[in-house]
Order: structure tokens, then C-alpha cells, then sequence
């Protein structure tokens, strides 16, 4: 978002001070070279003309270049693009200068119109020069004394992320390394020099690359490169104990921070997941809740504190943050507040299933929009603990929804599982349960839209597989797997949010499911086998794999949509709608989560998983048994 004349940084000024500065001069020049003839002497009257126009000129000009976003960057940042934008703003200026002398003609004299030609041209010259001036003098390869070779590094992508980070390396020689070469994907590039630097080759041919050049470190500088091109540059690398970084994807840079030497980080599971990564406009995606209050439930775990880094980057009014966690509670706050920068965050530590506390701060906070994530979902804890399955996904989901109705929330969304399609855990049917919950208020409270959200494992959460094999990785393994035919959809954190985020915004008819496409299914023992192979050890030969058979309820393959859905697309090609072929019966799932209600105040465990589970797979019927 561009700022305003209003809200300019230190830097902004100072630049918008040099070109002042530098359009004065042009104008000047350009009077001097008019009269060139004449011993460069200027007649008195355009002197005077000079003089009294040359305040109004400049600061014109400089407000029109602000316009055209020319102090978006630091001078030692600009590029082609930038030197196009002042072309442009330099014209537009220039013909606006014509128009304010022949046409107002505010002054007794008019302005010659060599003038404003050679203004023009001297304009272009003297402010795109000045910035590449400064950016060739901060990127000169030789800063005093030539410093030590240091450590070499290969950058595979030759385009801008690739020169970023060449022009990084040279910015920062504290780092001690340097490029020395490039490989890309296009074979009309080898050879040629970018920055300096050659073109060795291509992706496919990476591992002669390396063993020729033998460098100490490759950087992947392509953010939307497929996992495929990941894993084969880390696969070549792993084998020649060569390490691997990889430049961050546009979130990571948007929310992380703008010094890239920072921003190099070791290669992670996700960049080879084989896919490309779901980009998302954050900025424009999530417009609906710049200066709106927004409410997150469960907002210290893995999911719910992801959404409070991207709902803080949108600029909401107040984000509130519910959890019951407080330590976890705690690290978000600090986080948001400390290392982020972001005043606007209450902290409030709650329960949603508790009726009167949910109503309170509903009533004391009045959000514009609510993100239900809190939620249980570890598979084996909860088909020990049904009752507490019950009660925190599916019960507290009803109460939070019913306070958000009477609160008149705009739009409430619920993060859902696939694990809620045709369960056979108590996990997965207290996601349905909730589900149900959130597409009956829809029907019950149509002044607000209800929205629930269903995708896979979420890479690095909490309840994913991720965390588990890294610590038994650490600890020379074996890795467990369940069954080598298990698969499952992966999405990263922030990609499952920003497409939580998105859907919100999606629904247009009241309780809408949502179901975001992941890809292909993952086998849980290629991820094991990735995620050994990235730590730099080799499966079954470093690292052994163990099949400890499937758990109880546990499904070889999850789907998306169940026999008694069907799949509709919506505006965004990444997010499909669910639509049951027969609605939920309202006064059924009333009565039964009343009767629900009942089993978990009594603490009555007695075959309540398996009851559970009938109810979500043959919803209508009634399966309780009460006395």
C-alpha cells in the first residue's frame, strides 16, 4: 500500500530532497543551454522568469514522481523498471509543464520551447542517473582493500531473485562468500553474464555443474520453483555433502523483513513436496478486514497463530486473541507485539466452551469477523478422551458460533479437517459434528455468514507427522511409519491460512463448506524417506524406517468429499465449495448435540465412540439411547 505525502519514511524524504534538488538543476541547464549562443549568458527577463517559476516546477515535478511510486525504493535497489517509471513520470511532468506555462500561464513571460524539450531530457538524465550512480558505487566489488575469496556459492536461478542475491553477497562481504556462478532452467542463457556473473549451464545439468565448480554452498533463488527442481538440486547436493539454502517464498518476504542475507534459509521439507506453492494476494485477498476487529479462538496454536501473523498484515482495527493455553497465549502476544510491531492485539485468555465467558467477550469486543481454530486434534488422545473430543470440537464450536450470532458477527469461519469426511475416529466426527454446528447457525442466524474450511495435514503444525520424524531423525531414528501405503494431503501453515483467509470472503450462501486443493496425496513413507535424505543421511542404510501398523480408525487414504457431497468450483481455482445432496436435518443435529450435551455432563463414556461415529456417517437417524 503506497503511503501518503503524509506518512513518508526518513529515507523517502531525502530522496524526494535530492531530486529537488536535481529538477532545480535540470531546469536551470536547461535555460544555460537555451542561451548557450549568447556566452550562456540569460537574458534578464528569463532569469527572472527562472527564479520565480523554478519553486513551483520542482516541487510539481517531485509530487508527480511520488505519484508514480518513485520513492517505493532505495536508489542502490533500482532497476529497469524504475528507469521506465521515470521516463514516464519525467514526460507526464514535462507536458504538464507545457500545459502550466502556455495554457495558465500563471507568469509575464512564456517558456521558450527548447526549454522544456532539453528540461525533459535533462530530467530523465539527472534522476535515473543518480540512482544508478548509487547503485553502482554500494555494489563496486572492491570496498577499500579486496577482501578474501571466502567461500564460493553456486545460485541456481538467474533471474531477479538469483541477482538479488548476488547483489546481496557483494552488499554484505561480513558474510565472507561470493558467487561464482549461475545455473538456470533456460539453456538461451548459458554463457551469458547477469551481474557479472557467468551462466554455467542448466538445472539439468547440475550435477556436472557441481562437480566441476565443487562450490561450498548453492543457494536456490527461484521462490515458485516446483519441488520437483528442489528436490533434484538437493538430491545432487545431499550426495556431494555440498549444503543448500533456498531464497524464501514471497510470503516469507513480505511478512519476514527485506534483507535477503537474513532471509536464506536451510532447504525444508515443504520445497519438495512436488508441487508449486498456493501464492495468495494477501493484500488484496484479505482487504475485507483492514480496519474491522477480528477474533481468533485458538489463537497460540500452530494454525491460530499463523492467522494472526497474516490477519495483522492486512491492518485490522483490533485483533483479539483467544486461547485457554496462556503460555501459548503469551508467545503470540510477545510476538506480535515485540517482534512484529503490531500495537492493536488483545490478549484474552478463555474457553470456548464455556457459554457466559464466550457471550462476554463477544458482547465486549463486537468483532466484524471470527476465525474459530481452537480445536483438539491429535487422533489417538482423542479416542481416548471422547468426552473431551466432544466437548472442545464439536460442543465449544456451537457455543462460539451462537455467541458470535448474537454478538452479529459479519462472517464466522471454522478450520476444519478432511479427517470430518466419512470418520472413523472420534476426531474426525467431532470435526463433522462442528461442521454441522457451523452450517446449522448459518441456516438459524442469517445475519451472519458461516463459513467452515476443510484441508488436510498442515506441514510443521502441531498435530503433523513433520515435528515426529525431525526429533527421530535427531536421534538417529528409526522413523515410525503406520503402513507403507498411507498417504495423505500436505499444505504448508501459511498456505492453509491464506486460503482460510481467501474462502472467507468466498461464501455467498449461508453454512458454506469449503475444501482447498492440496495436490496429489503424499505417502507418508516419501515424506520419511525426503525428510532423511534432506537431513543428510541415507534411508535404511543411516536412518532405519519402521511400519508399526495402522492405529484404530485409521484410514490408508483420506478424501476431500464424501459419497453424499459434491464437489462445485468457486471464483478462486485453488478452493472448491461442498455441497451435501441432502441438507442436514436442523432439528436433528439440535436434538442430538443436545443429547451429546447430556452424555458429556454425565461423563456417560460408554460406547460413545462408536455411537460418535454412526451419528456423522448416518446423520437422521437417532443413536442415542438415553436411561
Amino acid at each position: 500500500m503506497r503511503r501518503s505525502l503524509f506518512h513518508l519514511r526518513r529515507y523517502q524524504l531525502l530522496q524526494m530532497a535530492g531530486d529537488l534538488v536535481l529538477v532545480s538543476l535540470a531546469f536551470f541547464l536547461a535555460f544555460q543551454l537555451r542561451f548557450l549562443d549568447d556566452n550562456g549568458t540569460i537574458p534578464s527577463r528569463y532569469m527572472e522568469l527562472f527564479v520565480v517559476s523554478v519553486g513551483f516546477v520542482a516541487v510539481g515535478k517531485v509530487l508527480i514522481f511520488h505519484l508514480f511510486g518513485l520513492y517505493q525504493k532505495w536508489w542502490r535497489f533500482v532497476g529497469g523498471r524504475d528507469i521506465s517509471r521515470i521516463v514516464r513520470a519525467a514526460t507526464v511532468s514535462s507536458l504538464l509543464l507545457i500545459v502550466l506555462f502556455t495554457v495558465i500561464q500563471p507568469f509575464d513571460d512564456s517558456l521558450p520551447r527548447s526549454v522544456a524539450v532539453t528540461d525533459w531530457l535533462l530530467t530523465m538524465m539527472l534522476v535515473a542517473g543518480a540512482r544508478l550512480g548509487t547503485r553502482l558505487f554500494k555494489e563496486r566489488p572492491d570496498k577499500g582493500e579486496r577482501i578474501a575469496r571466502g567461500r564460493e556459492v553456486l545460485v541456481v536461478g538467474a533471474g531477479s531473485g538469483g541477482q538479488m542475491v548476488v547483489r546481496e553477497l557483494r552488499l554484505n562481504p561480513n558474510l565472507g562468500e561470493m558467487a561464482i556462478g549461475f545455473v538456470d532452467d533456460n539453456s538461451d542463457m548459458r554463457g551469458m553474464r547477469i551481474e557479472g556473473i557467468r551462466v554455467l549451464g542448466t538445472t539439468a545439468e547440475i550435477e556436472e555443474i557441481l562437480d566441476e565448480t565443487e562450490p561450498d554452498e548453492v543457494v536456490i533463488a527461484i521462490p515458485s520453483a516446483p519441488g520437483t527442481l528442489r528436490g533434484k538440486v538437493v538430491t545432487a547436493c545431499r550426495v556431494r555433502d555440498i549444503p543448500v539454502k533456498t531464497l524464501p517464498t514471497v510470503f516469507e518476504l513480505l511478512s519476514g523483513g527485506v534483507q535477503l542475507s537474513n532471509q536464506l534459509r536451510e532447504v525444508q521439507v515443504e520445497d519438495v513436496l512436488g508441487r508449486d506453492p498456493v501464492v495468495v494476494e494477501l493484500e488484496h485477498v484479505g482487504a475485507y478486514l483492514e480496519d474491522q476487529v477480528v477474533l481468533v479462538t485458538g489463537a497460540g496454536g500452530s494454525i491460530g497463530s499463523e492467522l494472526c501473523r497474516q490477519i495483522a498484515l492486512v491492518n485490522p482495527k483490533l485483533l483479539v486473541m483467544v486461547d485457554h493455553a496462556e503460555d501459548n497465549l503469551f508467545q503470540i502476544e510477545r510476538e506480535m507485539i515485540a517482534e512484529r510491531h503490531f500495537n492493536r492485539v488483545e490478549a484474552v485468555l478463555a474457553d470456548c466452551k464455556e457459554t457466559e465467558r464466550m457471550f462476554e467477550i463477544m458482547q465486549r469486543f463486537r468483532p466484524s469477523v471470527v476465525f474459530h481454530a481452537a480445536a483438539y486434534k491429535h487422533v489417538p488422545l482423542m479416542e481416548a478422551n471422547p468426552l473431551e473430543a466432544i466437548r472442545n470440537n464439536a460442543i465449544a464450536t456451537r457455543i462460539t458460533a451462537e455467541t458470535a450470532a448474537a454478538a452479529k458477527v459479519e462472517r464466522f469461519v471454522l478450520i476444519s479437517t478432511d479427517k470430518a469426511v466419512l470418520p472413523q475416529t472420534v476426531m474426525g466426527a467431532s470435526k463433522a459434528l462442528a461442521e454441522w454446528a457451523v452450517t446449522a447457525a448459518g441456516e438459524s442466524y442469517p445475519d451472519t455468514r458461516y463459513v467452515s474450511v476443510r484441508f488436510g495435514n498442515v506441514l510443521g503444525s502441531s498435530g503433523s507427522v513433520v515435528p515426529i520424524f525431525r526429533r527421530q531423525i535427531e536421534q538417529g531414528g528409526p522413523v515410525t511409519v503406520t503402513h507403507p501405503d498411507m498417504s495423505r494431503f500436505f499444505m504448508t501453515i501459511p498456505e492453509a491460512v491464506q486460503l482460510v483467509i481467501r474462502a472467507a470472503d468466498t461464501g455467498n450462501t449461508r453454512g458454506d463448506v469449503f475444501v482447498l486443493d492440496m495436490g496429489d496425496p503424499i505417502r507418508i513413507v516419501d515424506l520419511a524417506e525426503n525428510m532423511i535424505r534432506l537431513a543428510g543421511r541415507e534411508p535404511e542404510k543411516d536412518i532405519a524406517i519402521e511400519f508399526t501398523g495402522v492405529r484404530a480408525g485409521e484410514k490408508l487414504h483420506e478424501v476431500l468429499f464424501s459419497p453424499d457431497e459434491k464437489s462445485q468450483p468457486t471464483a478462486s481455482k485453488r478452493i472448491m465449495r461442498a455441497v451435501r445432496n441432502e441438507p442436514i436435518d436442523t432439528d436433528w443435529l439440535d436434538r442430538t448435540l443436545r443429547q451429546l450435551e447430556g452424555l458429556v455432563s454425565s461423563g456417560d463414556e460408554s460406547n460413545l465412540a462408536e455411537t460418535l461415529v454412526q451419528i456423522v456417517n448416518a446423520p437422521g437417524k437417532d443413536h442415542i439411547r438415553i436411561g
